[in-house]
């Protein structure tokens, strides 16, 4: 907070480093992380997903079992997602809002809640198919929007490879940076983001169920990190945010033990999002 309060404005990295001050990533750095989802495009979809009717009801491609991709009436997919107790959907709504308090909210695809009616306007075209899906009448659902051509993402050093060979966490810091290439470097920017918010958001189904998988697959980190996937232009986007903030505080003695190193491991942020996280905790 004091690097925050000092009198006037500090001056900005050289266009060698890609760091400012020692720990914020560089505006110039900064300006390169693709734009993600965009607050218009969120607020389009809450009130697309709120007016359409689900046309049909699909098996596969959205996680669990009991998860269905959906077609719009005006076009578009989601997946909507049902937790097996509404903690899942608490967590998921609950996280997704966090983002936009943190100013993470662009890398969430926009989501919307929608009431499991089968006789509702909105649901009424797939009564059929909501009988067979066991899902409990006025249960609360989220709708995402569906997001094509999106890949897997490897986690990087310091949190990839190197941590499945029994050695500690190395730190992303500045004094480490130097010589990567900006298409690595605008990655770690967002990487930094998403540590910090599975750290508040207690998120143990991401990074941190790959280093808990380590006890058993020594090879776990050179594998896709589960909920994250990655953009054609190079953005990350956090998937699946449900077992954040409800469920993933109920087990904080479980997971913290790989949350934290997680958060130690991160010298270098975002200076918006440290301001956000100081005036929160203000």
């Amino acid at each position: 907070e004091g690097r925050f309060a000092a009198a006037g404005s500090p001056p900005p990295g050289t266009a060698a480093s890609p760091v400012e001050r020692g720990i914020f990533w560089s505006r110039e750095l900064e300006a390169q992380v693709p734009p993600g989802f965009a607050a218009e495009e969120a607020a389009a979809w809450l009130s697309a997903a709120r007016a359409a009717r689900v046309a049909s009801l699909e098996r596969g491609g959205c996680g669990r079992s009991s998860n269905r991709l959906a077609r719009l009436s005006d076009g578009s997919r989601a997946c909507v997602r049902y937790g097996i107790n509404p903690e899942q959907i608490q967590g998921e709504a609950l996280s997704y809002h966090l983002a936009g308090v943190l100013g993470m909210q662009e890398r969430l695809p926009p989501m919307a809640l929608a009431l499991v009616e089968a006789r509702g306007r909105q649901w009424e075209p797939v009564r059929e198919e909501l009988r067979g899906s066991h899902w409990a009448e006025g249960a609360v659902v989220s709708l995402t929007r569906w997001v094509d051509n999106l890949t897997a993402v490897v986690a990087p050093a310091p949190w990839g490879a190197e941590a499945g060979a029994g050695r500690r966490l190395q730190l992303l810091s500045a004094g480490k940076l130097g010589g990567l290439p900006p298409s690595q470097l605008v990655e770690l920017v967002q990487w930094s983001d998403l540590i910090l918010f599975d750290y508040l958001t207690a998120n143990f189904d991401r990074l941190v169920s790959n280093l808990f998988s380590l006890q058993w697959d020594p090879r776990v980190m050179r594998r896709a990190t589960s909920n994250l996937l990655r953009a054609p232009d190079g953005g990350l986007v956090f998937m699946d945010n449900e077992a954040g903030l409800v469920h993933g505080y109920r087990l904080l003695a479980m997971w913290d033990p790989y949350n934290e190193p997680l958060l130690r491991s991160v010298c270098v942020f975002r200076e918006g999002t440290a301001r956000r996280v100081a005036e929160l905790h203000r």
